[in-house]
């Protein structure tokens, strides 16, 4: 019996060793297709938009609606129809649609916004629900509805396009085939706290390698629900704005590309936001997306199994739907690692030590590479931004509670609503989110982060205790990340003072 439990950790260890190290590897395959694609990309990019300025008058631009869902964003909402208010196009061409399922003050602020904006010649809609049905998807799928254009961008609450933006985007749909454009996240407050620095760099690891890899290899990719423009036909040829997961934007995006439609990516418009400054408001985003990347996985992979894409768009498709496997993965590592030590053969050789090593090492260096690249891509002070990856590693591993709660509730069915992502107008150093609204209580998966912190830190000082140092960093790692998850956690959820 005891040979057979031996086996079945053995088993399960190495079952998420494979995975984690496949997750990992595919990190420096996304790499090397942006470095072989990115100069015809470039080229390809800087072609459309001379050609379109040069054979279109403004009499030729598209008609554009901007569609800014909110719900309770007092802090912010004035700062975004503003910014849109400068976009740099011709008003009779531009829309925008106010879609408020607000049930605080955020309504007064943005109807008197509106009006102060429709007095200065902007065509304005103002839409207010008096429920959340379909939460985000609900609210677009409304606006849509009345929607006057024929391409439709949108924006979060939290971003501040440039009012250039319209004139930087809009020159692409000169090809039918394009059905979405999305544009870089960037971020107006990065340097608020080391928080936002690791946070920052996860993004700009997404935006500034995968997206652009995916994009430019004729990989599937996903519109990221804001800062993106669509074309309409392709929202209803593709079904529409459906609510049947927490991630409406993946799941269109994935719908559209089943149909047929191209979906583009453009790595140099930048579009600011603002980055999440505690960590319950990060968790509680993260939830939500690995939540929904799960469910968009169970209700469109079987469609796109059987489509007649290459194999290789197959896997690609399934590795980023699925990416949020690497936290139950982690996870299992963590729990089987003390388990491994009681087993007889881990002692027969230095062999399977150093297989350990080595597929942890590939698994754990892979997503870090890539994040360190994307620094090196995106920022000529990129040696400077680097010394916070410790801190982005440990973010990653000690949000796998979390992650990995919303994984088992994807498929187990289990619902839950759209919780948005607080926001607060944060900019700088000297402003502060405490005191405000919207802040996100603990719960009780801290309590998990802090006793698997301990669990971690046992088998860290059992590894070491028994000379098998070749795995202990990758414990320490964990046990680092579980902590820093955990006290953060604490300091922000008691830190709040109104709900």
């Amino acid at each position: 019996m005891a040979d057979i439990i031996q086996y079945v950790w053995l088993v399960v260890y190495l079952f998420a060793l494979a995975s984690l190290f496949t997750y990992g590897m595919n990190c420096y395959l996304l790499m090397i297709f942006y470095r072989l694609k990115r100069p015809a990309a470039l080229r390809q990019h800087a072609e459309i938009k001379k050609n379109f300025y040069k054979d279109h008058g403004v009499d030729d631009w598209p008609r554009v609606t901007i569609q800014l869902p909110i719900f309770n964003e007092r802090y912010v909402i004035e700062r975004l129809i503003q910014s849109v208010c400068r976009f740099d196009y011709p008003r009779e061409l531009l829309e925008l649609q106010i879609l408020d399922d607000s049930t605080d003050d955020t309504a007064g602020i943005a109807q008197a916004t509106a009006r102060q904006m429709q007095a200065q010649g902007f065509d304005i809609t103002y839409i207010h629900r008096d429920n959340r049905t379909g939460f985000k998807a609900g609210a677009l799928k409304e606006g849509l509805k009345t929607a006057k254009g024929e391409l439709v961008g949108i924006f979060d609450a939290d971003f501040i396009p440039s009012p250039n933006f319209l004139k930087e985007t809009i020159p692409y749909f000169t090809d039918p085939k394009i059905g979405m454009l999305q544009t870089r996240w960037g971020h107006i407050n990065s340097d608020y706290s080391l928080l936002t620095q690791a946070q920052s760099m996860g993004i700009d690891g997404h935006f500034g390698v995968e997206q652009a890899s995916r994009a430019w290899s004729g990989f599937y990719m996903n519109f990221n629900g804001t800062a993106g423009i669509w074309r309409r036909t392709t929202i209803e040829d593709a079904g529409g704005w459906q609510a049947d997961t927490l991630t409406e934007d993946l799941d269109l995006s994935y719908r559209a590309q089943l149909k047929g439609w191209r979906l583009k990516f453009v790595s140099d418009v930048v579009c600011p936001a603002e980055v999440p400054v505690t960590i319950t408001a990060f968790k509680s985003q993260q939830h939500r997306w690995a939540k929904g990347s799960i469910q968009t996985a169970k209700k469109n992979l079987g469609r796109l199994f059987k489509s007649d894409a290459s194999l290789l768009v197959k896997i690609q498709a399934f590795l980023h739907l699925t990416h949020y496997m690497v936290h139950p993965m982690m996870l299992l590592v963590v729990l089987t690692s003390i388990p491994m030590l009681y087993s007889q053969w881990f002692f027969d050789s230095l062999a399977f030590p150093i297989m350990i090593f080595t597929l942890l090492c590939l698994a754990t260096c892979g997503p870090s590479t890539m994040y360190l690249f994307s620094q090196k891509i995106l920022y000529r002070d990129w040696k400077r931004r680097i010394k916070f990856l410790p801190l982005l590693m440990c973010l990653g591993t000690g949000i796998a509670v979390n992650n990995t709660k919303a994984v088992l509730e994807a498929f187990l069915n289990i619902k839950s609503g759209f919780i948005r992502t607080p926001k607060y107008g944060i900019k700088q150093q000297k402003d502060t989110w405490h005191g405000k609204r919207y802040s996100i209580p603990l719960n009780a998966i801290s309590v998990v982060e802090f006793f698997l912190g301990v669990y971690s830190l046992t088998g860290l000082m059992m590894f070491l205790f028994f000379s098998k140092y070749l795995v202990s960093p990758f414990l320490l790692i964990y046990t680092a990340g579980f902590f820093y998850v955990f006290f953060l956690s604490v300091k922000h959820g008691y830190g709040r003072s109104q709900s």
